[in-house]
């Protein structure tokens, strides 16, 4: 027997004039569909595209793989639509924010497209692989037949192959691998800032804020500091931090603890990678890009000199990206640092190498063109 949590949404529809349904599951908290009609191999593209469009799902009942087609096919139709690529920077959060809603379309669209899941995480279909081991490290032990967007299962399968084959992390030496839903660090420029920024005198002990896989726990670790905390509040990030920090044999140096922002007690280095964007995340996969408010840089900021030991120094590493996208100044910024009882001891700067900042054709090129990567050497006024 299954049992429902109370918060377990449920997708409905009619197939063999019987009206069926099963249980809901979107990571990205995208609520069940209200119209869902039954569709196999011998749909179009355009009708298909079209009924996505208009707001009404396909459970697929066809071959696997003619599905992946189908999305594809979808796909190349949404991207059809011309791209507005705005150079100023004063229309750039204007850009900003038409290209988030463009983002968020597309995705609604592209998730209209539904698999079914036996109980074990089987797909019923034809040519369909074996994704039982992508469900279970994403959505935990299988709790009976569900339905979920194809599109989120191939990020599972993604999410699985970077888990096992992990990212490679020349300032390590060594690979990290990523769980799903926990941020991979694939811009290796904020880790190569960690690796080569001089560290305060006599540091023993030091904070990594928001840990996430714990690549900069480790890099800290392998520099030579005793004691390493990694906190996060996000169960995920915990389970992978603490998988990596032992896969790397450095659990005697760094404790994974599960804490909102600082743990108790002070440090001669605190180091914190907030979230870079200050706008509203639109689900929880987005949180590690999307900073509300900026509530965690802020809260960072505000707490920093009442865990740093004298004379040591707090590393906020950030893009200012924002920045160039008109969501936060630079003065804004420095005037948090002035408030919370803070100096500027120094910073370092990388240009970000990734292949968006030299895509002319991205919405978003002139911001992404013009970011740099910091890391800003704080310390106690």
């Amino acid at each position: 027997m299954v049992i429902v949590a109370p918060e377990d949404k449920f997708i409905s529809w009619s197939e063999n004039g019987e009206t069926c349904s099963a249980r809901w599951h979107s990571e990205g908290g995208t609520p069940p569909p209200k119209r869902v009609v039954v569709a196999d191999d011998r749909i179009t593209a355009d009708a298909a595209y079209r009924l996505a469009c208009e707001g009404t799902a396909l459970l697929w009942r066809g071959d696997f793989q003619n599905a992946r087609q189908l999305l594809q096919a979808m796909a190349r139709r949404l991207d059809r639509k011309p791209r507005k690529a705005t150079a100023t920077t004063a229309a750039a959060a204007e850009a900003f924010h038409l290209y988030r809603q463009s983002q968020s379309q597309r995705a609604r669209t592209l998730g209209m497209l539904l698999l079914p899941f036996d109980d074990d995480y089987r797909v019923p279909l034809r040519r369909a692989p074996d994704v039982s081991q992508a469900c279970v490290e994403a959505y935990g032990a299988a709790a009976g037949p569900l339905v979920a967007s194809l599109r989120e299962l191939l990020g599972l399968i993604g999410a699985h192959e970077w888990r096992k084959k992990g990212v490679e992390i020349p300032a390590l030496g060594e690979r990290i691998h990523p769980h799903y839903g926990v941020f991979a660090p694939v811009r290796g420029e904020y880790v190569d800032l960690v690796a080569a920024a001089p560290l305060p005198a006599g540091c023993a002990q030091a904070f990594d804020i928001g840990t996430g896989t714990g690549v900069l726990a480790a890099v800290l670790a392998q520099r030579g500091i005793a004691h390493v905390v990694a906190t996060d509040q996000d169960p995920r990030a915990l389970a992978c931090a603490t998988e990596n920090i032992e896969r790397l044999g450095l659990a005697a140096q760094v404790e994974v603890v599960a804490a909102d922002m600082f743990p108790p007690g002070r440090a001669s280095l605190v180091v914190c990678n907030p979230p870079w964007v200050p706008a509203r995340a639109g689900s929880p996969l987005e949180r590690a890009v999307y900073d509300p408010d900026s509530r965690m840089l802020t809260g960072f900021i505000r707490g920093l000199a009442a865990h740093l030991e004298p004379g040591g120094e707090g590393w906020l590493v950030l893009s200012d990206l924002a920045e160039h996208l008109g969501l936060r100044s630079r003065t804004e910024l420095l005037a948090a640092f002035d408030a919370a009882g803070l100096r500027v001891v120094g910073r370092m700067d990388a240009k970000p190498t990734h292949p968006r900042a030299t895509d002319a054709t991205d919405p978003l090129h002139a911001a992404r063109a013009a970011e740099l990567t910091s890391l800003w050497r704080l310390g106690a006024r």
